[in-house]
C-alpha cells in the first residue's frame, strides 16, 4: 500500500516536472524576436530564433516579426469635400521593424504596435486626404497619388514616434462609390474615351495630311532639282555651242584674215611687179600691140581714101620692140647680170 502511494507520488511529480518543462521551453521562429513579460512587466532582453527556457506561469512571451510584413486595413470609410461617403475596400501597408527598435516600440505601443502606428494612422491620414478633395479628384484625378501621400505621411510620423519602423510601400484599392455616381463616372469615362479616340483619329488624319504634304514637298523639290539640272544642262550646252561658235568664228576670221593678207600680199607684189614691169617702153609696146590688133584704122574727121593693112603695123611694131630690147640687153651685159636673173628680180 505504501509502495503504491510512493509510486503514484513519483509519477505525479514526474508528470508535473514534464509539464513544467514543457511550459518553460518555447520556440522562436526565424525572422522574429521574443519579448518577455514577468508579472506584467516587460523584460529588457528579447530572445532570437531558436529554443529558449522561461519560468512557467510567471514569465510569458510574444513573438515580434522583424522581417517584411504586410498589414491590411479593410473597408476604410472616407468622406469627400462634397459630402459623398466612399469606402476603400483594402489598403495594404508593407513595413519592416528593425531588431534594435523592438524593445522601445513594444514598450511604448505593445506588441500589437501596428494597430496604433499603422491601422489608426491609415484611417486618420486617408480621411484627411479625402476631406480636402472632391470625389472627382479622389476617384480619378488624384487616385494615383493616394498611396504615395499615405506612405509619406506615415513615415513622417513614424520617424518621430517609432524610429526603426519603416514603411516600404502602400497599396490602395479603387474606392467604392454609390452606384448612381459610378454609372455617371462610367458614362463620363465612355465619353472621354470617345473624345480620346476622336483626338487620336484627328492626329492620324493630321499625320496623314502631314505625310502627304511632306511627300508633295519632296516631289516638288525633286521636280525642282530635275528642272534645275536640265536648266544647267541647257546652259552648259548653250555655253558649249557658244564656245564652239566663238572658236569657229575665230578660225573663220583667222582664215579670212590670212586670205585677205595673202590677197593683199599678192596685190602688193603684183603692184610692185607692175611698177617694175610697166615701163614707158613696155606701155608703148602694148599700145602698138593694141593698135595692131585692130584690123582697120581711120584717121581724120572723114573716111580716108587710103587704107592700110594691119600686117604692116605688126611688122613695124615688131621691129620697134626689137630695137628697144637691144639697149636693155646691152645694159644687163654691161652690169654682169644675166637676162633671166633680171627677169626674176623684176618678178
Amino acid at each position: 500500500m505504501a509502495m503504491a502511494q510512493a509510486g503514484a507520488a513519483a509519477a505525479a511529480a514526474t508528470g508535473l516536472l514534464v509539464f513544467l518543462l514543457y511550459s518553460a521551453i518555447h520556440r522562436v521562429e526565424e525572422g522574429h524576436l521574443a519579448v518577455y513579460y514577468r508579472g506584467g512587466a516587460l523584460l529588457t532582453s528579447p530572445s532570437g530564433p531558436g529554443y529558449h527556457i522561461m519560468l512557467p506561469f510567471i514569465t510569458t512571451f510574444k513573438s515580434v516579426q522583424t522581417t517584411l510584413q504586410t498589414d491590411e486595413v479593410k473597408n476604410v470609410p472616407c468622406g469627400t469635400s462634397g459630402g459623398v461617403m466612399i469606402y476603400i475596400d483594402r489598403i495594404e501597408v508593407v513595413n519592416k521593424l528593425a531588431p534594435y527598435a523592438v524593445y522601445d516600440i513594444v514598450r511604448n505601443y505593445t506588441a500589437d504596435y501596428d494597430k496604433t502606428l499603422i491601422f489608426n494612422k491609415i484611417h486618420h491620414e486617408l480621411n484627411q486626404f479625402c476631406s480636402a478633395h472632391t470625389l472627382q479628384e479622389v476617384y480619378i484625378e488624384l487616385f494615383d497619388q493616394i498611396d504615395e501621400n499615405l506612405k509619406l505621411a506615415l513615415q513622417k510620423d513614424l520617424n518621430v514616434m517609432a524610429p526603426g519602423l519603416t514603411i516600404q510601400a502602400v497599396r490602395v484599392t479603387k474606392p467604392k462609390i454609390p452606384e448612381a455616381i459610378r454609372r455617371n463616372f462610367e458614362l463620363m469615362e465612355a465619353e472621354k474615351t470617345k473624345l480620346l479616340i476622336a483626338a487620336q483619329r484627328q492626329k492620324v488624319v493630321e499625320k496623314e495630311a502631314e505625310t502627304d504634304r511632306k511627300k508633295a514637298l519632296i516631289e516638288a523639290e525633286k521636280a525642282a532639282q530635275v528642272a534645275r539640272i536640265h536648266y544647267q544642262q541647257k546652259i552648259m550646252e548653250k555655253e558649249t555651242e557658244k564656245r564652239i561658235s566663238e572658236i569657229e568664228d575665230a578660225a573663220f576670221l583667222a582664215r579670212e584674215k590670212a586670205k585677205a593678207d595673202a590677197e593683199y600680199y599678192a596685190a602688193q607684189k603684183l603692184a610692185d611687179s607692175n611698177k617694175l614691169k610697166l615701163t614707158p617702153e613696155y606701155l608703148e609696146l602694148m599700145k602698138y600691140q593694141a593698135i595692131a590688133a585692130n584690123s582697120k584704122l581711120y584717121f581724120g574727121d572723114r573716111i580716108p581714101g587710103v587704107f592700110l593693112d594691119s600686117c604692116a603695123f605688126q611688122q613695124a611694131s615688131l621691129r620697134t620692140a626689137h630695137e628697144t630690147s637691144l639697149p636693155a640687153q646691152e645694159a644687163l651685159e654691161t652690169s654682169g647680170e644675166s637676162p633671166l636673173r633680171g627677169e626674176e628680180r623684176a618678178g
